[in-house]
């Protein structure tokens, strides 16, 4: 073999070796929750109304696919593909939503829904969005909720509204952007029950002056 076809050979050699190597390096993704604090403990008001189930939210499929979401402009939406969610968001906004409204105190009991009970009222929800966005050079948090309450027994909308909350996110990684999705998403939550709250307590105030008055 001449001198040539040796270093052809050689050459050949080692581009298979960096295959084989490539190959070998494979990547795993990367797990990440949202952690929304607890409630803080608080006096409980007394019962304005009866039970109420509360449904898991839902959500549009690209929320909840896995890979975390981020949007490279308003337009667009792309994922994380080495960045998963470990527990699917409308579980984990379901129960902060159930934590929070039992914390208020204004039904005599808040369950999940599971089909076989007959609460008085059903509460029902949709994580609309819950991405990261890109814009230029600063990096922000969009989180928003929307939810309905109705009667089960007369299917009469009690309340519906929506809360939202934006934020800059100040650690550059998806530790950070996770870190603020989870603070962004409890101050949605709060929001969203309070909307509720003043609005069934002033609804119920009205209710009783009326049958009160002469």
């Amino acid at each position: 073999m001449n001198s040539r076809n040796i270093v052809l050979a050689s050459a050949f050699a080692a581009g298979l070796l960096s295959l084989v190597g490539c190959a070998g390096k494979s990547r795993y993704p990367s797990y990440y929750v949202l952690k929304i604090p607890p409630v803080p403990a608080s006096m409980p008001s007394a019962p304005i109304l009866g039970t109420v189930a509360v449904r898991e939210f839902r959500a549009p499929a690209f929320l909840t696919g896995g890979p975390i979401v981020y949007r490279p402009s308003r337009e667009q939406v792309d994922f994380y593909n080495y960045h998963h969610w470990a527990e699917d968001p409308r579980k984990v906004v379901t129960a902060a939503v159930i934590r929070e409204l039992q914390a208020r105190g204004m039904f005599q009991s808040v369950d999940s829904f599971d089909g076989r009970e007959s609460p008085d009222c059903l509460l029902t929800g949709t994580l609309d969005h819950l991405e990261e966005v890109d814009d230029g050079a600063s990096v922000s948090i969009e989180v928003g909720l929307s939810a309905r309450l109705m009667n089960v027994a007369t299917g009469e909308v009690l309340w519906q509204g929506t809360a939202s909350q934006t934020a800059r996110v100040d650690q550059r990684s998806v530790a950070g952007v996770v870190a603020e999705m989870s603070s962004d998403m409890s101050v949605a939550v709060e929001r969203l029950v309070s909307s509720m709250h003043d609005h069934v307590s002033m609804a119920s105030s009205l209710a009783r002056r009326s049958s009160v008055a002469p």
